[in-house]
């Protein structure tokens, strides 16, 4: 099954955040859901708008954070497009900002709603819903008596005469007498509101008996305002640099997660999932021990995680860990836990997949060869055209996965023209006849019987007894079957094993093509060099020694230290552009 289809079976009808990554795991789009299942398998059904279809076609992979309520997916989504910037969210990136609640920090104070993140003063939000935003503002001027004027005026206003404003313009206000307004305005607008919930509800009741049903309704709807912008939004934890840490476990496995908050914003987070090998606990503190060492990572001010024991943890890290009981960092502790909880099943199959396309690929193929598991695997292709700039490349597999330091490249020397087969042997040859270098468990080679008859005929020469393979292809020149002691083995093509190596047999021919490629620019180049008056192999030597390092800016400057004279520069300038 495609992984993405895979994952998107997987994904868990809750509230939450994700984000879309391209081939090269960038951050393409991130956005939000009240259902995760929902929204995200809408991207992959029926048609969209053109933007939205470019966007799908260059998705690779996606991931996802749970939330407890999409107010807070809404939180986390904007946080995560400030620091990531993704493509595709032009309409979330530009000049406009969600809306804030401002108390300034002025003589005289002032409740206002805001989009400026630069005003003075203490900034209450980001609110996702701006209507919401307003209106509680002006519930806030109505209760609390704050200055209204932009400007203080020289006389009272009406303000004054409504009891909505202490009047600073004719009165001497006493600061604490601001400061008692502003902690209650702080204390509402970070959560606590049952006790003016209570009053609105007693006067909506009343306007109710009244049947002044409009007042009602307006006090209904202020009261679901302040339920609005005063939810509590675990996304938007207070404190500055933290990072929180949780595990769950199943029989076999521990998954750990841990996000990542950084000025008061949840800006990432890491999943990890290891086989149990010791006490749940005891492999959490291992991996909380090594976390910032290992992986490079600054420690925080603060790091908060489950009621385990930390007396094995080292005194720097020690001093810097909380371990919540009660409030919103337990709350978010628990988040994390159920994000752990949520990503064990996908990281276990993430891991039974990674399994499969290498080294479950590698026992596979050793049971179907009957031969010992070849842990370590080297693949040989040639690559030429018409004969010109004969190459051979070799690429190294350890246990499924590519060993790119043990690449090797060679340039055919005894060759001439178009010969595969004697490209092979001399290739194989010169890589085996190196003793030191460990042998490989088998060796594969670009091709069928041929070149697999020429890769052991090598072999024997050197007196090396290895198993040889080819990967023969079909007429369009796609990987088709397995040859291997004069049989041809069809396996199939929609399994892990024929995917692995599919992905061997692109790899080694990627490899020997690029170095084909230079190969042949460096001939071509060095064929025009000749005809240059005054150009021999020593000044060819210098000059393909200066295009190492050098860039076009600087080339002319190079040239003339190795004393060609003003034509030579011209003329070679030239034929590199070429």
């Amino acid at each position: 099954m495609d992984p993405i289809k895979e994952k998107l079976q997987q994904l868990p009808q809750k509230p939450g955040c994700y984000q879309m990554f391209n081939s090269d795991h960038e951050i393409i789009y991130v956005g939000k859901a009240k259902n995760l299942f929902n929204r995200v398998n809408s991207y992959f059904r029926g048609s969209h708008d053109a933007k939205t279809t470019k966007m799908v076609s260059n998705i690779a992979d996606f991931e996802y954070i749970i939330t407890s309520t999409e107010t807070e997916a809404l939180i986390l989504e904007i946080n995560l497009i400030k620091k990531h910037l993704p493509k595709y969210n032009i309409s979330l990136t530009d000049d406009r900002q969600y809306p804030y609640i401002l108390i300034s920090d002025e003589k005289n104070p002032k409740i206002s709603y805001t989009r400026e993140l630069n005003r003075k003063g203490r900034l209450f939000g980001p609110y996702p819903n701006a209507t919401a935003a307003k209106e509680v503002t002006e519930l806030l001027n109505r209760i609390y008596p704050l200055r209204k004027c932009r400007v203080v005026p020289k006389k009272e206003c009406l303000y004054y005469h409504l009891g909505q404003c202490l009047a600073p313009c004719i009165n001497q206000v006493d600061p604490a007498e601001y400061q008692t307004i502003i902690d209650k305005i702080t204390t509402l607008l970070k959560g606590n509101v049952k006790e003016q919930q209570k009053a609105l509800e007693t006067r909506m009741n009343e306007a109710s008996e009244h049947l002044n049903f409009e007042k009602a309704i307006e006090y209904r709807k202020l009261i679901e305002d302040f339920n609005t912008v005063t939810e509590r939004q675990k996304m938007e934890l207070d404190v500055e640099d933290t990072d929180v840490f949780a595990y769950v476990t199943n029989e076999e496995y521990i998954s750990i997660q841990v996000f990542h908050i950084r000025g008061h914003k949840t800006i990432a987070r890491n999943g990890f999932l290891f086989e149990l090998m010791e006490k749940p606990e005891e492999m959490f503190i291992n991996f909380l021990a090594q976390f910032y060492r290992l992986r490079n990572y600054p420690i925080p001010k603060e790091i908060l995680i489950p009621n385990v024991d930390r007396s094995s943890l080292d005194d720097e890290l020690k001093a810097r860990i909380t371990v919540p009981k009660i409030g919103k960092k337990r709350e978010y502790v628990r988040l994390v836990e159920e994000n752990a909880l949520e990503k064990l099943d996908e990281l276990i199959r993430q891991e039974k997949r990674k399994y499969e396309k290498t080294f479950g690929s590698v026992v596979e193929l050793g049971k179907l060869l009957n031969i010992p598991t070849p842990r370590r695997i080297e693949a040989f292709d040639n690559s030429n055209i018409s004969g010109a700039s004969s190459v051979s490349a070799m690429v190294a597999f350890a246990d499924g996965l590519p060993d790119r330091k043990n690449y090797r490249k060679y340039k055919v020397k005894t060759v001439e023209g178009a010969n595969d087969y004697g490209t092979m042997f001399e290739a194989i040859t010169r890589r085996f006849k190196h003793p030191e270098l460990r042998l490989p468990d088998l060796v594969i080679v670009d091709g069928g019987k041929p070149q697999v008859s020429s890769a052991e005929n090598a072999l024997n020469k050197l007196g090396i007894t290895l198993p040889v393979m080819g990967l023969g292809k079909d007429d369009k020149h796609r990987t088709s079957y397995l040859v291997y002691q004069d049989q041809e083995i069809f396996i199939d093509k929609k399994s892990p094993l024929f995917f692995f190596l599919e992905n061997l047999q692109d790899e080694v021919h990627r490899y020997a093509i690029a170095f084909h490629h230079l190969l042949h620019s460096k001939n071509t180049l060095a064929s025009r060099l000749d005809a240059i008056k005054g150009i021999g192999k020593v000044r060819k030597k210098q000059i393909f020694s200066l295009l190492k390092d050098a860039n076009q800016d600087d080339i002319e400057e190079r040239l003339r230290g190795i004393k060609l004279n003003d034509e030579q520069i011209a003329e070679v300038v030239k034929t590199l552009k070429q």
